[in-house]
């Protein structure tokens, strides 16, 4: 059973079901996005976009950030995107899956689906690197509005949760993710009654709930109203989490919790703060605490501090499962991936990833030390993800949905127009010279890496297929001159399932012997999130089995617990976990200049090669039953 299934079976118990998902998905999904008021008006009147707080201007700013919630966010995602579910995953891998399913395999278009899909996940390790500052930072800098003695505690007691955050990672989010729903719905609650208090000292804000505001705010500031862009886009960042948790909670859930919570809360707070700037036009340096009475500014920080971590716990652990995914699908090495819950697959911790996000995210914080700054480097990743999610809807929408697509596609055309205009306005912070380039940077890495690892495992695995022996020659030869068996199970790990692993090679010509029962085992990760018919077995000759057992690329490969159940299929195998040995070839990389990547590419590939995490580990094979065998290839 699906995690999608699994959270719409919950919602069908009844009302207290679906109430408990909503509440897990205002705790988790809504993070990011909902701690977008700490800092988004703050940014709009940024001293280098040269606006001043004037009644038009807060208007047309206020109309342009709803307009974008609801188009971008509530249109785009809620409504359309989340009819293209994965069996019932979303996420922009889930939909990158999807995609080239609906293509034809090794087409030109399916090749150029799955390098923007692999260039959005690179951009996503980007926006995981600063959303946990920039969230963090907007918090803690409440203190400069209690007092500016504080000022210089904002980095460093910012420094002290960051760690704290990341250090807990290693004990999982199980019991301490049944307190996010209850502290973000606490959250949403205020900042929606402060928003209410404050238009209601200021109602004449809301008339920029109409859309003329935005329209005027175009017609006065020209082409430099598109620049202005760049902050506004800070409204709808964590609107792609909606899509990518969609699997752990369902759509219902998700839905009920932005229409009927989420949006009415983001909507009246950032009213709030417009209204209080229509009444003290130097309240520009910090409208979210400026909005906050002050005998309440103290417990609005604690919450905020605590609304923050949630908000960068979300992202951390979205940047887990992306990993996860990515493992799967073949774009990244095997990574030491450890559970956290007995219950729930999908809470995992990675600590390569992990310890990754923490140094970048403490440079990211000493290096920019504030959320203005950091606010130019934010925004590229996210409408650089929006726009591809784009791109990847209107194939979906033009090969799966038929009767859908009359409508699908145009609207697919309006929203690519609002990303590029987003995206063009995150572009020009690439020239402010203040770090803009940043998660770009990030993400030209991430994607080079993804890259050279796919290219580089099909150059081995064609280098291995060369100089391997067909297994259709090779077993009639071996049952004419058997050699000694000796009793037992010896499964062998092979990527190529008609060639003779090297192992076995290596076994009969170093140790003389057969195993009484010989397993090729084949493991295969498929491009939907959950596999439902696990195993094949074929029987190749005497004591000679094809095993290939298949996994989703959101499941994390179990292969001794798969092997277990074999017995239970027709013409099954029965295998006892202490009388089985596996076999794995451990290929050393060996880079050269004239076939293949380019040189660079083939060393990054070795390094990556060399330092992915053991079989043992990834398949979850116990350590004292894997005997790996080393050979060399030249790539």
């Amino acid at each position: 059973m699906n995690s999608q299934t699994h959270g719409e079976g919950l919602a069908g118990h009844g009302n207290a079901g679906l109430a408990a998902l909503v509440v897990g998905a205002v705790g988790v999904v809504f993070g990011d996005i909902g701690t977008s008021p700490l800092y988004t008006i703050k940014e709009m009147f940024h001293p280098h976009f040269g606006l001043t707080p004037d009644a038009a201007t807060v208007k047309g700013l206020l109309s342009l950030g709803f307009w974008s919630l609801i188009l971008v966010v509530t249109l785009k995602y809620v409504i359309v995107i989340m009819r293209a579910d994965n069996d019932g995953e979303g996420g922009i891998m889930a939909l990158t899956a999807l995609a080239q399913r609906s293509l034809q395999k090794g087409s030109r278009l399916s090749y150029v689906v799955g390098i923007l899909g692999i260039f959005g996940a690179s951009l996503f390790f980007g926006d995981g690197m600063i959303t946990p500052p920039v969230t963090v930072l907007g918090a803690v800098e409440g203190l400069n509005v209690i007092s500016p003695a504080f000022g210089q505690l904002i980095v460093p007691i910012s420094v002290v949760i960051l760690i704290a955050l990341f250090a807990f990672q290693r004990f999982g989010t199980e019991k301490v993710g049944k307190a996010f729903g209850p502290i973000m719905m606490t959250w949403f609650i205020v900042i929606a009654t402060l928003g209410i208090w404050n238009i209601a000292q200021n109602p004449i804000v809301l008339r920029a709930l109409n859309p003329y505001w935005a329209w005027y705010f175009f017609a006065s500031h020209g082409w430099h109203a598109v620049l202005i862009l760049g902050a506004v886009v800070l409204t709808v960042t964590g609107g792609e989490a909606l899509y990518a948790d969609m699997g752990h909670f369902g759509k219902r859930p998700i839905r009920w919790g932005w229409f009927g919570f989420v949006l009415p809360a983001l909507v009246l707070n950032y009213y709030g703060q417009g209204a209080v700037l229509l009444g003290d036009p130097s309240a520009v340096d910090n409208p979210f605490y400026r909005a906050v009475p002050a005998w309440a500014q103290f417990p609005m920080l604690a919450l905020a501090t605590l609304a923050a971590a949630i908000a960068s716990q979300a992202v951390i652990t979205g940047a887990f499962s992306v990993t996860r995914q990515a493992i799967q699908l073949g774009y990244l090495p095997r990574l030491s991936i450890r559970h956290t819950s007995r219950e729930t697959i999908g809470q995992i911790y990675v600590p390569s990833i992990n310890w990754m996000l923490l140094g970048a995210t403490i440079v990211l914080t000493l290096s920019f030390r504030s959320t203005s700054n950091l606010a130019t480097a934010y925004g590229l990743s996210v409408t650089g993800t929006m726009l591809i999610d784009t791109l990847l809807l209107a194939v979906v929408a033009y090969k799966r949905w038929p009767d859908s697509r009359r409508w699908v596609l145009p609207l697919c055309a309006m929203f690519f127009v609002i990303d590029m205009a987003f995206l063009i306005a995150n572009g020009a912070k690439l020239f402010s010279g203040i770090g803009a380039w940043v998660p770009l940077l990030i993400g030209v890495v991430s994607f080079t890496m993804m890259r050279t690892w796919r290219r580089g495992r099909q150059l081995l695995h064609e280098e291995v297929q060369k100089e391997g022996i067909r297994l259709d020659t090779f077993l009639p030869g071996l049952m004419l001159a058997p050699p000694v068996r000796v009793p037992g199970t010896a499964v062998f790990l092979t990527t190529d399932q008609g060639v003779v692993p090297h192992a076995l090679l290596h076994n009969l010509k170093h140790n003389k012997v057969l195993h009484e029962r010989n397993v090729f085992l084949t493991v295969q990760t498929l491009t939907v999130p959950i596999a439902h018919r696990r195993l094949k077995i074929d029987e190749l000759a005497d004591g000679f089995h094809r095993v290939v057992i298949r996994f989703g690329f959101m499941e994390s490969p179990d292969v001794p617990l798969a092997l277990m159940r074999a017995g239970d299929i027709e013409g099954g195998i029965c295998f006892d976990p202490m009388a089985t040995t596996y076999f794995a070839s451990r290929e050393t990389i060996v880079a050269s200049a004239r076939r293949g990547m380019p040189e660079w590419r083939d060393r990054l590939f070795a390094v990556m090669h060399r330092n992915a995490a053991p079989a043992s580990g990834f398949f979850r094979i116990p350590g004292n039953r894997l005997v790996e065998l080393g050979t060399q290839v030249e790539i």
